[in-house]
């Protein structure tokens, strides 16, 4: 398999998490890409050049983080995904949640990195800073809710907390939760964070 992806990206770095966790690294060759030029090749994977975009052996793509890590997840065991039943529906839940705030911290760091302040939209960078720091705070108080074990829910939030503190640390430090705050400090010394740091 081929994994495009790029190097800062939250999105990718969850997916490149699940497979380090799940011991399937060693059969995926990553390809770092700049998705503001893409290559031919992963156009050839993802028309929409996005990443991350998985190539597999027999030359169909995936793309799309949660689709990706469905599909990894399915390979080999445990499941970072449960199989059935309301924990399952929660473990997604948070994936979904914790991507929602990725698209939030994204668009608002490219806004402020990507245009010249006097064209800036003020009123959307409170909009996506606000839902940041609301998502923040209704994660804090269910800080419990993913379970003790490893799940997607909990790499997606490594992820996306991560980006927050590349991209737009701030905002992670106002937001006012300590237990979400010490939560990332334990979760960001395993090593399949330590190996896909952005930069």
């Amino acid at each position: 398999m081929k994994l495009f992806y790029a190097p800062t990206s939250p999105y990718a770095r969850k997916v490149r998490m699940l497979a380090l966790e799940k011991g399937l690294d060693a059969g995926i060759e990553t390809v770092p890409v700049d998705v503001s030029r893409p290559t031919p090749a992963l156009l050839a994977a993802n028309p929409l050049g996005k990443v991350p975009a998985l190539l597999l052996d027999n030359g169909e793509a995936l793309f799309d983080s949660p689709l990706i890590c469905r599909y990894l997840d399915s390979l080999t065991t445990p499941a970072l995904i449960p199989p059935a039943g309301w924990y399952q529906w929660e473990v997604l839940r948070w994936e979904a949640l914790a991507d929602g705030m990725t698209d939030a911290a994204y668009n608002l760091a490219m806004e402020q990195r990507s245009r010249p302040e006097s064209e800036r939209s003020p009123a959307a960078m409170q909009r996506w800073a606000d839902e940041i720091t609301r998502t923040l705070q209704y994660m804090e108080p269910r800080m419990d809710t993913p379970g003790d074990g490893l799940t997607l829910a909990h790499l997606a939030l490594g992820a996306a907390i991560g980006y927050l503190d590349f991209r737009l640390p701030p905002l992670l430090q106002d937001a006012g939760c300590p237990r979400l705050t010490d939560w990332y400090r334990q979760f960001r010394e395993r090593p399949a964070m330590q190996a896909t740091r952005p930069g």
